[in-house]
């Protein structure tokens, strides 16, 4: 234990708990990050860190991931959720979960996670540069930043983001924005909230924001994490209202309603009058049988066409270190021993409700854990 050096590349949630659990082991361990230590903590959760998603199945768990579900069930098998709550408690963070199964710290407050992780690993040595290179040396890597050149026995790679790290022959898969807004041409819908609307092409469902661009919130997250590597423009299909709804009873029972107002208790009105279209204004009385199936066809396959991805919106990214060069059980990698890679770092991405902050607890355990089980 003592001849090992161990240096953890990116101060990110996954460097900085391997970093706690490694300390924790009586190891001695340095960060390098140019960044603020926890500074992409901070918005998860709208400033409130969701930290978990309430799912102990782990095969359950790992369906939540568009990139590493088969390979997250060796490392959630390891450390699940379950034992991410352990975790908290043993950094004196009190949990509570949502009914939706978001699990959030009874602060309500990111910042107080950053300050109790942060408190946790005091030990450890920062060094505020960024590192351009890794290269494999005997008994190690001689890791290269701007300013300087060090010697390490242990390397974890926990930096995200889109970096990727000079020096090793790995295999990067390209980087592109996952959980991010989606622009469509549609206009003067900006601040609509559509509740549990259905994706018809991709089977899933969740609130659906309408912005300047086009579309944001949950369920264009999951359909921009999904469909990452889809080729733009690209069409989309919705269902708006899977609840029941008889238009035509409605319309029967409110003959002198305009069509706006009928649909407003279904949807906003924003929206209500925004799908009426031109017949808006027109009386109940007055829509025939083939206006009504207009509209209906209009509510249940809603078309959006997407153009691209809102810059600068997104939280996560796809892509990163190649899967197959990395083992499951331990992080290390493949190619090279004693280097281990971890987070964002990987070719893993999930939706949001804290699968990704899950994804970087859960790999920083097992690289601690190969780490120390390889002393």
């Amino acid at each position: 234990m003592i001849n090992k050096q161990i240096a953890i590349i990116g101060v990110g949630a996954s460097g900085c708990i391997c970093a706690y659990f490694l300390i924790k082991a009586g190891f001695e361990v340095t960060l390098f990050d140019f960044a603020l230590p926890l500074r992409t903590l901070l918005p998860t959760g709208g400033g409130r860190c969701n930290l978990a998603h309430a799912e102990y199945d782990f095969k359950e768990l790992a369906k939540n991931y568009p990139r590493g579900e088969k390979f997250l069930y060796s490392v959630f098998s390891k450390f699940s959720t379950y034992d991410t709550l352990s975790l908290f408690e043993e950094l004196g963070v009190e949990t509570y979960t949502q009914e939706n199964g978001r699990i959030f710290p009874a602060s309500n407050s990111a910042k107080d996670v950053r300050k109790k992780i942060l408190d946790k690993i005091k030990k450890a040595n920062f060094i505020k540069e960024g590192v351009n290179e890794v290269l494999p040396i005997e008994n190690g890597f001689k890791l290269k930043t701007d300013k300087a050149e060090y010697f390490f026995t242990d390397v974890v790679i926990a930096v995200g983001g889109g970096k990727c790290i000079k020096g090793l022959n790995h295999n990067i898969v390209p980087f592109t924005p996952a959980l991010v807004g989606l622009n469509a041409d549609i206009k003067n819908l900006s601040g609509v909230v559509l509740k549990n609307v259905y994706s018809n092409d991709l089977k899933i469902s969740d609130d659906l924001l309408f912005t300047h661009f086009g579309i944001s919130g949950p369920l264009a997250y999951k359909i921009s994490s999904i469909k990452t590597k889809d080729t733009f423009p690209y069409k989309l299909s919705f269902d708006l209202y899977k609840n029941e709804f008889d238009l035509q009873t409605e319309l029967n029972n409110n003959p002198h309603k305009d069509l706006k107002n009928i649909l407003s208790s279904i949807f906003p009105h924003r929206f209500a009058e925004y799908i009426s279209g031109e017949f808006a204004g027109v009386k109940a009385h007055k829509i025939d049988g083939k206006i009504r199936d207009l509209i209906l066809n209009k509510i249940h396959n809603f078309e959006l066409i997407v153009t691209g991805t809102n810059k600068g919106e997104e939280t996560v990214t796809a892509g990163g270190y190649d899967l197959n060069e990395v083992n499951p059980k331990t992080m290390e990698s493949k190619l090279y021993s004693n280097l281990y890679i971890i987070g964002e770092a990987l070719d893993i991405d999930g939706f949001c409700g804290g699968f990704n902050l899950q994804n970087a607890w859960s790999t920083a355990y097992a690289a601690s854990e190969g780490i120390i089980n390889k002393n």
